[in-house]
């Protein structure tokens, strides 16, 4: 199979995985569940790369971050369980699972391939080809963090006269857009490549805007892996969201 549908069936299968781990540990306590699902997921993955990919180099959330990689043409980079709050809440969807494929070009690179599978919405997007949402005729919806919203998106919100739309991992806020849920995602402070690469992989393929929020190209296979701020919105947004971020 070809890059773009490994990345579909592990992201997937992986978020079986999580689905049989939520049952299983249905009784257990948060923290035993959410260690059970990070650590049955990545191994999956692990093991499936080495099978599937056996030349590749692999940056995963739950593992070791191995230097090998930088030297590397291709190199998976994943998120075994994005979301591990809302994972380990029976109840809710909005978590994911993250597989993208980053390969060389020259002396940079680039994603090539990815998917983000929601499993508890049994739903996987994946590239090369993903169908956004039509465009939203109200005011733009801002997708945020349930627990507390970044102050940089409440400034777009207030700048754009748009609303709020709660939401829990990055995978479920980048997939929102596609969905027609949401249309603005903006993030600063505390993420990793893993956290984006997928969804961004994605959200390109939909035809999205991806960026750093200075308007700057989302880099990933970096030395240090924290990318810690980004835009994802619809096209036609992105002049006046990054006015507000840059």
């Amino acid at each position: 199979m070809n890059d773009h549908e490994l990345a579909a069936r592990l992201a997937t299968r992986a978020g079986d995985l999580l689905l049989d781990v939520r049952a299983e540990f249905a009784d257990a306590t948060v923290e035993e569940r959410k260690a059970a699902g990070d650590k049955r997921s990545h191994d999956f993955l692990m093991a499936e790369l080495a099978e599937q990919r056996p030349g590749d180099a692999v940056l995963s959330e739950e593992g070791a971050d191995d230097p090998v990689r930088l030297r590397s043409r291709r190199v998976w980079i994943v998120d075994p369980l994005d979301g591990t709050r809302e994972f380990s809440e029976l109840d809710r969807e909005d978590w994911a699972v993250h597989v993208a494929l980053w390969e060389r070009n020259g002396e940079s690179g680039e994603l090539v391939a990815g998917a983000v599978a929601l499993p508890a919405q049994n739903t996987t997007l994946a590239t090369p080809e993903v169908a956004a949402a039509a465009p939203h005729d109200g005011p733009p919806r801002i997708v945020v963090s349930r627990t507390r919203p970044p102050a940089i998106a409440l400034a777009v919100r207030d700048a754009l006269g748009g609303t709020l739309v709660e939401m829990g991992s990055a995978g479920a806020k980048v997939a929102s857009l596609m969905q027609g849920l949401a249309d603005v995602y903006v993030h600063a402070g505390g993420q990793y490549e893993w956290d984006s690469a997928a969804p961004v992989a994605v959200a390109r393929a939909a035809g999205l805007h991806t960026s750093r929020i200075d308007g700057s190209p989302l880099l990933y296979n970096r030395e240090d892996p924290k990318l810690p701020d980004l835009v994802v919105c619809r096209p036609e947004l992105a002049e006046a969201v990054l006015a507000v971020t840059g």
